[in-house]
């Protein structure tokens, strides 16, 4: 009799071999297998595109008003004493956060939404037609119906009706969002309508203005070498683990760290990853993590240590001032070390299943989950000390982030379901596959007008790396990633029991488990959307 891991496998492969068209006549084998070929290129084509695409919005020093102190210190100086502010995040957030020009915050939106338009924008459209023409080769009808079969959603129906009935909620209550920040648009003087360039300046308003947050302020409390060290002491109290730093990395640039993972009870290795948090030419632009070994049972015995990468683009330290971080970088940060703790933890005995090899549409959950750690007072107290004095974090300013957490709930989840919703205009059913027509489709959905001559698609990394049909992955598993946590919400926020439970039940399975049934072993109960809709203010 096979193990119930054996069986999955036996099943996964058999589903993989047809999925790969072996069952196909061999001229549509052969057609296929150009394809696939095809796709892996333009994959390549569209980052390394990205990669090296250059612009800049070009500044005086007078014209960022409004910016922190040493912002323009980081910023690449171009002629006759003039700042460059180029695509990277670091420089382009706080700028959109705190700029008063409106017209240079336009000017970067449109720069930002165009970028590698010319090179990218054919990429794209080649990649979906290819990816239409494979579905037709296996007669299903569309190329989500062939990616989401081994996913938990099953078919695009699903996420669509999943949209459908998140929609009509969130946009009654982000037409109000919209409506107070349009007042402070209206009270500055300008009276048109709130556009995507105004966003992040009037949210960063209101959170200063009505829950005295600061974000500039608050960074300076999250020195990036503090924030690892903390998310180290909390994720190795409540897993079981200990890291170490290892000195000699022989990694890709000397800004990369090299780190053990160890198991705390037995000391015994148990991962190594890599740790690549700053910006610099031709480096992947977003944050991300990427398994590099896979670990699995070897064939002669014993385990096969993993190694994987967290990629992310940080402001890089000055002789003077550390890396600071805004309290969505530190988000951002827990967020990608998810992915590498569910990589790391592994004891799937087949590569097949190993790491984050879950239904795509559940890998964002053990990531997600990890967010809720930043809004825990009690955690943020253990690490988050101001840079300068050593002071932590007052309590009060943890209430102001917390209390600030849902303001514009609905307007930024509504810019995730669109983000799905192009998605699936692309490679979902439809009849029409205009890329114009269904960009304009999902920017309405956000409630703001849209911004012409841009293109965003062709910036878009997660269409040509592997979440096509797939990007509804990050708002679904939010779902279920807010389910787990309540789990260690009921026990206040850290026991390591429940942690342990966690890595036990969910990440060292991995993929050997339906993800359903991961849920379940670690709840004890069915899986429900209820902390998931209270979050979203639907759910009373």
């Amino acid at each position: 009799a096979l193990a119930p891991e054996q069986r999955r496998f036996l099943d996964h492969t058999l589903r993989d071999f047809r999925r790969a068209g072996h069952e196909l006549p061999d001229e549509a084998r052969s057609e296929l297998k150009q394809h696939q070929a095809r796709l892996v290129e333009l994959s390549i084509a569209f980052q390394r595109n990205l990669a090296e695409y250059e612009d800049y919005l070009i500044v005086t020093s007078a014209d960022l008003d409004g910016l922190p102190e040493g912002y323009s210190d980081r910023l690449a100086t171009g002629e006759n004493n003039t700042l460059k502010i180029s695509m990277d995040y670091p420089d382009v957030v706080p700028f959109m956060e705190s700029s008063t020009r409106r017209d240079l915050r336009q000017e970067l939106t449109f720069k930002f939404n165009t970028q590698a338009v010319n090179e990218n924008r054919p990429v794209l459209e080649e990649a979906v037609k290819i990816r239409e023409r494979v579905a037709e080769i296996f007669g299903v009808p569309s190329w989500a119906h062939h990616g989401m079969e081994v996913k938990m959603a099953r078919r695009p129906e699903a996420v669509l009706e999943f949209y459908e009935g998140l929609i009509p909620p969130l946009s009654s209550k982000g037409t109000q969002e919209l409506a107070a920040m349009t007042e402070l648009l209206h009270r500055d003087g300008h009276d048109d309508q709130l556009r995507g360039w105004d966003y992040r300046f009037y949210d960063t308003m209101q959170r200063k203005e009505e829950y005295g947050v600061d974000p500039n302020v608050v960074a300076e409390y999250f020195p990036l070498e503090q924030v690892v060290e903390g998310m180290f002491a909390i994720t190795g109290d409540v897993f079981g683990l200990t890291y170490q730093r290892v000195d000699h990395t022989n990694a890709w640039h000397e800004d990369v760290y090299l780190y053990e993972i160890l198991d705390a009870d037995s000391g015994n290795l148990i991962a190594h990853f890599f740790a690549d948090l700053f910006p610099r030419e031709g480096k992947y632009t977003h944050a991300a993590a990427f398994p590099l070994v896979a670990g699995n049972g070897r064939p002669g015995g014993g385990y096969e240590t993993p190694v994987s990468g967290i990629v992310a683009n940080f402001t890089k330290p000055t002789a003077d001032k550390p890396s600071l971080l805004q309290h969505n970088e530190v988000l951002t940060l827990f967020h990608e070390f998810g992915h590498i703790l569910h990589m790391s933890l592994t004891k799937a005995e087949f590569v097949r299943f190993s790491g984050a090899s879950t239904e795509w549409d559940f890998v964002e959950a053990p990531s997600q989950i990890m967010e809720n750690w930043c809004w825990d007072s009690a955690v943020l107290s253990r690490f988050a000390r101001h840079y300068q004095t050593g002071e932590q974090i007052p309590t009060e300013l943890v209430g102001q982030l917390v209390a600030a957490r849902d303001l514009n709930v609905a307007l930024n989840t509504l810019r995730q379901i669109s983000f799905g919703w192009l998605d699936m205009g692309m490679h979902g059913p439809r009849d029409d596959r205009d890329l114009d027509a269904i960009l304009l489709e999902s920017q309405a959905i956000t409630l703001f007008p849209p911004h012409e001559g841009t293109f965003f698609p062709s910036s878009f990394g997660h269409m040509m790396g592997g979440y096509d049909a797939g990007y509804y992955g990050y708002l679904w598993s939010e779902v279920f990633g807010d389910d787990m946590f309540s789990k260690f919400a009921e026990s206040g926020g850290t026991d390591p029991e429940v942690g342990r439970a966690y890595r036990r039940t969910v990440l060292e399975p991995n993929g050997s488990k339906d993800a359903a049934d991961l849920l379940r072993g670690f709840l004890g109960r069915e899986p429900s959307n209820e902390a998931f809709l209270r979050k979203l203010g639907i759910l009373g």
